[in-house]
This record gives structure tokens, C-alpha cells and sequence, in this order.
């Protein structure tokens, strides 16, 4: 974010408003931090002022909570259960529809989904992390998803600085918070009286040239910068390595396995709220009339038991077997598939686990707190 310190500009925080007024101007429908069922999530701003002020979220294994922040500042708060992850990669969608004609053929037809232009205002930076790791998977060469292309294409990011990670928080350990540092449009940092602004693309730097910011001071910079060093020194959780592979595929038979499989519920919680999970199923939906099908597509988890089925049998037909699927694979074999973990370090999984499952500790006592390289 900081990498060009002399492109900053400093937005007053009465003029947040006016970034978001000149987006929706630009024809995005702009989503931002709001509260639903008492958590923070990203809903559509109805007016450009809606932002609010003043939340925090009080997050540990198995709790979320929202309380205020004394500063009533806008962005004080580390994330909530729902990442960008839900606008690119659908919860639900159809994929192609088969119809029958007058004459009793069928007729197959691709959906595309009808996606407006949206801006998120408040995008963490484990969620960029994530986001990259969403698109190595869905824009891959040759094989690229429409669907997900198509999504993608139209988003704007506004990325925020995490001055206040969670106590569930370990993305200092990944590498990939709390500051940004790539993948967003606009990067903001948040001081008392405004904000220090970079572009990171040339649509950023449009919008951010119509406001006609003045230009952020080295002593705001210099601010803006310690308190993301302090944000990454203020997390208490890691992750011994940023790669596990060989740590963990090696320790395939440890006892640990058995014991957290009395704990997990296998619920699929962790994988809901992750925002670099892309397991899904597909099914058809008939119409009653037996003149057309959808083929859907949904999101599926790897704690499901149908989800390791394979010709009349199960090869995962226990929690402790996917369980250790779900941790190897996201933060082992993703190394083989994506050059890096799966995890980005925004804790989610710890804090929305009904169990209070933290992986942090699952991953200590399965490797002795190794040092893998």
C-alpha cells in the first residue's frame, strides 16, 4: 500500500461519503459494513452515507460478538462470516439449462449470470489473499469458469487496513495482512480525522483523481504505516510455517486426528466461512411440467459425507478422515496445486466453529510447533 508513498492522498472522514456517492455515480451497486443477525456484514448501501460508525467485533474460538469502538471509527473491526468470496463464486447458480421443444428435442442452453457492477467498501487484505487464490483456481488458463469470470470482471475494491485484528486473527504469520499491498483498486488506511488513499489500478486512480485529494503528509504515511506494524505485532495466533506440506503429509497417522475428530461436528461451518474454499456439487432440478432442467451448481464442503463418495463407497467415511482432508489439503497440498497455503490467515474458521475448533492449535500439537521451511 505504502509502496509509493508520494501517490498518497489523505480523504477527510467527512468526505468518505463522497468516494462512495461518486462510485454508485459511476453505476456500481456499492456494498459496505452493515449488521444482520448480530454480525458485520457486506449489504448494499442504500445511501452513500450508510456506512456506520462506532462497531467492533469481539471474536475467540466458537464467539463472535459486536460491541462499540470508542473511537467511533468506521473500519475498526477485523472481518465478519462473509468475504467477497459470495460475489465471484455463487452460493447457488444455475450453470446451463436443457429445454424440449414443440417437436420433442432437446435443446441445451449456457446461463450466464446477469451481474451488475459492484464496489465493496471495507475488503480486508487476507480477503485479496483469498481472492487470488479464488482466481488461480477459477481463471486458470484454458479453463477458465464464465461464471465466475463474469463476476469477477465487475468488481471494485476498496480495500481497508486492519487496525484492529481479532484475537483470532493470524494473518501477520501467513503473509498476507494487515495491510494491503496488492489486488485492490483503492487501499485506504484509517486515522483519526481521515483517511491516507493509494490507487492500485487505473480505475482507482480515475476515482481517486475526480475527488481532488490533497496530497497525504509524511507524517500521515508514517502513521498510517506503524499501525499496520502494530496491527501485525498485536496478533496473538500463527501458524508455525507458511509451509506445512511435508510436516503434515507426514503425520498422517497422529493420534491428534482421532482426538479432534471428537470435537468437530462436522457441521461445515469452517468451510462456509472460508474465503478460499471452492469445493461445490452440481445437481439438476427438473421442472415439474418435464419440459426443462436447470443444472445448478452449489457449494459443498469436504465434511459432508456424500462428498467422498465414489462408486458404492466412501472414501472418507469418518470425521477424523475429513477432517484431516480439510486441514492437508488446505494448508499442505494446496502448495502442489497453488505454489502456497490455502490459508490466509483471517480466522474465521476458529471464531465461527461451533466446537471452538482453533486451528492454530490443531496444527501445533500435530507438528511440535515445527519449523518446515
Amino acid at each position: 500500500m505504502f509502496s509509493r508513498p508520494e501517490d498518497a492522498g489523505f480523504l477527510p472522514v467527512a468526505q468518505l461519503a463522497s468516494l462512495v456517492a461518486k462510485l454508485i455515480a459511476l453505476g456500481y451497486r456499492c456494498l459496505g459494513p452493515g449488521v444482520e443477525q448480530g454480525a458485520i456484514v457486506m449489504r448494499e448501501l442504500d445511501t452513500p452515507d450508510a456506512i456506520p460508525r462506532g462497531l467492533q467485533a469481539e471474536q475467540a474460538p466458537g464467539r463472535y460478538r459486536l460491541t462499540r469502538d470508542p473511537h467511533n471509527r468506521y473500519f475498526a473491526w477485523a472481518n465478519g462470516p462473509q468475504a467477497i468470496k459470495p460475489l465471484a463464486f455463487a452460493p447457488t447458480e444455475s450453470l446451463w439449462r436443457v429445454e424440449r421443444d414443440t417437436a420433442g428435442a432437446l435443446r441445451f442452453c449456457a446461463v450466464l449470470p446477469e451481474t451488475p457492477l459492484q464496489a465493496i467498501i471495507g475488503v480486508r487484505a487476507c480477503d485479496l489473499a483469498a481472492l487470488a487464490l479464488q482466481d488461480a483456481h477459477f481463471l486458470r488458463e484454458g479453463r477458465a469458469d464464465a461464471h465466475y469470470a463474469e463476476r469477477r470482471e465487475r468488481l471494485f475494491l476498496v480495500a481497508v487496513q486492519c487496525a484492529e485484528p481479532a484475537a483470532t486473527c493470524l494473518c501477520a504469520s501467513t503473509g498476507d495482512g494487515p495491510t494491503p499491498t496488492t489486488g485492490y483498486d483503492i487501499a485506504l488506511a484509517e486515522l483519526a480525522d481521515g483517511f491516507v488513499a493509494v490507487a492500485g489500478s487505473a480505475k482507482g486512480a480515475a476515482v481517486l483523481n475526480d475527488l481532488n485529494l490533497s496530497p497525504a503528509t509524511l507524517q500521515q504515511i508514517e502513521t498510517a504505516q506503524k499501525q499496520g506494524e502494530d496491527a501485525a505485532a498485536a496478533q496473538t495466533r500463527s501458524l508455525p510455517s507458511r509451509n506445512l506440506r511435508d510436516a503434515l503429509m507426514s503425520r498422517l497417522e497422529h493420534p491428534r486426528w482421532d482426538e479432534v475428530a471428537t470435537r468437530c461436528l462436522a457441521c461445515g461451518n469452517c468451510v462456509a466461512v472460508c474465503p478460499t474454499c471452492f469445493c461445490h456439487a452440481e445437481t439438476d432440478e427438473p421442472a415439474l411440467d418435464g419440459q426443462s432442467s436447470e443444472h445448478a451448481r452449489i457449494w459443498d464442503s469436504c465434511f459432508g459425507e456424500a462428498h467422498g463418495h465414489l462408486h458404492g463407497f466412501n472414501v472418507r467415511p469418518d470425521i477424523r478422515s475429513r477432517y484431516r482432508q480439510w486441514l492437508t489439503h488446505k494448508l499442505a497440498t494446496w502448495h502442489d496445486q497453488f505454489g502456497r497455503s490455502g490459508c490466509v490467515g483471517c480466522g474465521r474458521c476458529i471464531a465461527w466453529c461451533p466446537a471452538g475448533i482453533d486451528l492454530t492449535e490443531e496444527v501445533a500439537a500435530l507438528t511440535d510447533q515445527c519449523s518446515a521451511s
